[in-house]
This record gives structure tokens, sequence and C-alpha cells, in this order.
């Protein structure tokens, strides 16, 4: 998101037990106020299931408020919030643009992105995460969080692939 600083995420604290009492909670220590803008675009970040980019959360916060006007500039700075309130997690799959997903009662999950179509598959193997435990442990390095982002060529596409070859 270019021209936005970047504000450190927050460890939630055990009083807070849902998304909307951990934004609030954020909200409040940064002197901010839970508008209903701000209400709309956590209420439609955590309806959406998988990955989505801004422009299209923009268009479902836009249809959800029927007509009622959510600037694009809220928008951004909603989901700089709701990142450092630890409600949202942002990647760059190799695609230049920002993609969002909520995280708010998901598990630690790793991603397969395809390089044709940018279909994004989430995944959890337990014998990368105990190498990756392995190899910190090995090296003295105590890790605070990993990314893991695979890129190739999902089944459908290389299946289309593979009958444009046929086809030559």
């Amino acid at each position: 998101m270019p021209g936005v600083h970047q504000i450190p995420v927050r460890e939630p604290g055990p009083e807070v037990d849902t998304p909307l009492g951990r934004f609030e909670s954020y909200l409040r220590e940064h002197n901010l106020r839970l508008t209903q803008e701000r209400r709309s675009v956590l209420e439609v970040v955590l309806s959406r299931e998988g990955h989505f980019d801004a422009e299209r959360l923009l268009q479902f916060v836009r249809q959800r408020r029927e007509g009622k006007r959510v600037s694009r500039a809220t928008l951004y700075r909603t989901l700089e919030h709701l990142r450092a309130a630890g409600l949202v997690k942002m990647h760059r799959f190799g695609t230049g643009h920002a993609i969002f997903e909520h995280v708010y009662h998901r598990g630690h999950h790793d991603h397969m992105v395809c390089d044709t179509c940018g279909r994004v598959v989430e995944f959890v193997n337990e014998e990368i995460e105990r190498l990756q435990d392995e190899v910190c442990e090995a090296h003295g390095f105590r890790p605070t969080s990993h990314v893991m982002q695979i890129f190739g060529i999902c089944t459908e596409c290389a299946t289309r692939e593979g009958e444009g070859d046929a086809r030559r």
C-alpha cells in the first residue's frame, strides 16, 4: 500500500476474545473511534473466505453499505489498522499488489500460488514445520514467525497446458 506507514502488529491480550472486541481495544489504544465505515470493513473482511485484494473488498463493502460511501482511503487505512490489530494478514504473492486474508481464529498455514491463474492453495504440513524448527535450533535462531510461499502451476492450469500441447 504505497504511501501508508507501517504500524507495528500488536499481540492481543487475553481480555479481547472477539474480532470486534480486539479491534475496539486496538482503536482505543490509538485514540481512534470505531466508525460505521470501519465496522463495515471489519464485518465484510470477516465474511470473506480465502484471499482478497483491496479493490475487490471495496466493491463488497460498498454493496453491503447499500450506496453509503466508503472511500478507498478509509478502506486502506482500516485494512492497515486491522493488520496491526492482528485480525488481517497481508501477503504479496509475486503479483506486486497486496492480497489480504482474515486470520481471526485461523491456524498457521502456508501457501502455494499458481503462476498462471493466481489461484492460492492453503496447506499445513507438520513435517515442514518440524524441519523449520530443527533448522532454527541448529543455528541458535529463535523464530518469531515465518512465511512459506511455493510458486508453480496448479493442476487445472497444467491440464489446460497439456491439452494445448496435444493440439499442436
